[in-house]
């Protein structure tokens, strides 16, 4: 194995199960070595973990890229913080502050290469516009989800399960397929949709020769074939214009009046070039190692079962003009496959499905008259919006023997909202404390800037203190902030939440949005431990893969989805400035979702309250559900 880096700061923990043709797995391994030989990245100290102790290792210099070095290292001598982690993750000396899970680590890969080398600006350009390329995480993101977990998952399960028989292709594949159909929605999308306009009444109506047609002249690298004469000429121009030099005469140009006063209907769809649309995203990167040995498999056994994937099969074609794609893939030991041009269904017409809700709510006679009726008909079964009291309404930290670190004032917000944080701190901080002991591992879950949890791990010394937030800069600034108190029992983990496989006594989330309340809540009950939770945004909440609403058999018993997501509506109208009675319906509406969400934990062996902070006045979203295992 090829020696490991002294002068690197981070270390890099890539798993391995085990490797066919030369591929590593799992894939999310082969991704993350395929990004690091496309951004010639040399800053990681990389090591690979086998899965099973007794692995064979002896063939991994073959299968490793060219130019990545790498040692292999046993999951018993990973960094603590690490084995509370999914690899891949990324390290920080001294092994306080991790990154985990491939969107995160992959994102950050590519911001250390930029700084590494300013001069490439295409790596940082894999982020996308506003850099946001895999950021929302793949709990709330379909799109996430299916290029971080779906689909490298279901390609593993196919290439194992693969025999001489007609495989049943992955419907995380097929879901791809429909994706690349799905007409392009960019910042610039009215301009280029006008541009594509012009472009096919220009077409239709000039002769063969194409005199007096503007000449583009396209440097330091060829634009693939199909540029000039496909129906995607504009997509593909504008596409690649960010991967080559441009000097289009056409650009300049005014757009005649039938092009300008052309409605928004009568504007063609943009189609995909990449994966997210015009550009070459990481969400390409991606997928290339996935995509690619799903086709060696369909070529080599199924070559029948091609057909079906047109736009696939051309993304997969195109992917390879970009400038540095062959030479990484060359490196990691992927031969491209030549595949034949499929013929394009006509795409049908895209269905807005914000519009048929809508619809379908308007005239469903339950969302008539408001929450009234659904309140009236959970008072019908006996349930009530009912608070738990509060075990302590008049306690409060000693915020002025407190260093100046621990308060929420040092996070750069105003004195008003200052306090209003601090009361609300110091609900939650009574909660934990009643209930920690020495030696506890506590969780703050959805941490932001810290303030929860640092307060608990500087009042709270002898235990150790985990801060788990998907946002890289708010967790730098609890960092910094941690680091000015000298704390050194406190952990960073920036990972989306089922990255965190750690074993915890105690959850806190201070207004963890939507359904990740829920997704606190049942972390905690898998591990036995007590939660402290106070939910934020009711109206994001909504079914997902993991959570349908109602959650408890009580409301399920009694109300239909649609009901239920009414009261999460009409939990979010509690702020300040609403008039009084409208906020005491939406404070009762909150009562009842939480009350759901409380119900659902006791069938699951807890025992649950719901309470009210205090005062009530520190915040709109003032509900707190603390839960300790029978």
């Amino acid at each position: 194995m090829k020696s490991i880096k002294e002068n690197a700061v981070e270390s890099l923990y890539l798993e391995y199960s085990h490797q066919i043709e030369g591929c590593i797995f799992p894939l999310h391994t082969s991704v993350t070595l395929f990004l690091l030989s496309y951004c010639e990245c040399k800053v990681f100290n990389v090591y690979l973990v086998p899965t099973e102790e007794g692995a064979d290792t002896s063939f991994l210099t073959e299968a490793l890229p060219q130019d990545v070095e790498a040692e292999v290292l046993s999951k018993q001598a990973l960094p603590p913080i690490v084995q509370s982690c999914c690899l891949p993750a990324v390290v920080n000396q001294p092994d306080t502050f991790c990154r985990a899970g491939l969107a995160v680590v992959l994102r950050h890969i590519i911001q250390k290469s930029y700084e590494a080398e300013p001069s490439r600006k295409e790596i940082l350009e894999l982020l996308g516009f506003k850099k946001t390329c895999l950021k929302a995480c793949a709990e709330v993101s379909q799109w996430t989800r299916l290029c971080e977990l779906t689909i490298p998952l279901a390609v593993e399960n196919f290439l194992q399960e693969s025999s001489d028989d007609p495989p049943t292709i992955p419907e995380e594949i097929l879901e791809l397929e429909r994706k690349l159909s799905e007409p392009v929605r960019v910042h610039n999308d009215d301009k280029l949709r006008r541009q594509k306009l012009k472009q096919q009444k220009a077409s239709s109506s000039e002769p063969p020769s194409g005199k007096g047609k503007a000449k583009t002249k396209v440097r330091a690298h060829k634009t693939p074939k199909d540029v000039a004469g496909s129906s995607k000429s504009l997509e593909l121009k504008v596409a690649f214009s960010k991967l080559t030099v441009q000097e289009d005469a056409e650009a300049t140009n005014r757009e005649p009046s039938h092009i300008r006063k052309a409605t928004a209907s009568e504007l063609p769809p943009l189609e995909h070039v990449f994966a997210e649309g015009l550009y070459f995203t990481l969400a390409d990167i991606v997928l290339l190692p996935c995509v690619h040995h799903f086709l060696v498999m369909i070529c080599k056994k199924f070559s029948e079962k091609l057909e079906q994937f047109p736009l696939l099969t051309s993304w997969y074609q195109r992917i390879q003009e970009v400038p540095k794609v062959k030479t990484a893939a060359f490196k990691c030991g992927i031969c491209f496959l030549d595949l034949p041009e499929l013929l394009t269904p006509e795409s049908k017409e895209p269905v807005n499905s914000s519009d048929t809700t809508s619809v379908d709510e308007q005239s469903d006679p339950l969302f008539v008259g408001g929450p009234r009726p659904t309140m009236t008909k959970l008072m019908e079964k006996g349930i009530e919006a009912m608070f738990s009291p509060h075990p302590c309404p008049a306690w409060t930290l000693d915020w002025s023997n407190l260093p100046a670190a621990v308060s929420p004032k040092e996070g750069k917000m105003s004195t008003d909202r200052a306090l209003r944080k601090q009361q609300q701190l110091n609900n939650l901080a009574y909660l934990v404390l009643d209930r920690a002991k020495p030696g506890d591992r506590i969780v703050d879950f959805c941490s932001g800037g810290g303030h929860v949890g640092i307060v608990l791990a500087h009042v709270l010394p002898l235990c150790q203190v985990t801060l788990i937030e998907n946002k890289e800069l708010s967790l730098i600034r609890a960092k910094k902030r941690s680091d000015e108190l000298g704390l050194s029992n406190i952990w960073f983990i920036q990972a989306n939440m089922e990255y965190f496989t750690g074993v915890f006594d105690i959850g806190v989330a201070l207004h963890a949005c939507g359904v990740a309340t829920d997704m606190v809540i049942q972390r905690c009950i898998q591990t036995r431990a007590s939660f402290v939770t106070c939910p934020c945004c009711y109206g994001f909440i909504q079914n997902t893969s993991k959570f349908n609403f109602p959650k408890s058999q009580k409301f399920k018993n009694t109300l239909s989805y649609k009901e239920h997501m009414l009261l999460c509506r009409f939990a979010d109208q509690t702020a300040m400035q609403l008039p009084p009675q409208r906020r005491l319906i939406g404070k009762q509406c909150m009562c009842l979702v939480d009350l759901d969400r409380a119900t659902a934990a006791e069938e699951q062996g807890y025992s649950v309250q719901v309470i009210s902070m205090e005062p009530e006045s520190c915040s709109p979203k003032n509900n707190m559900i603390v839960g300790v295992p029978v």
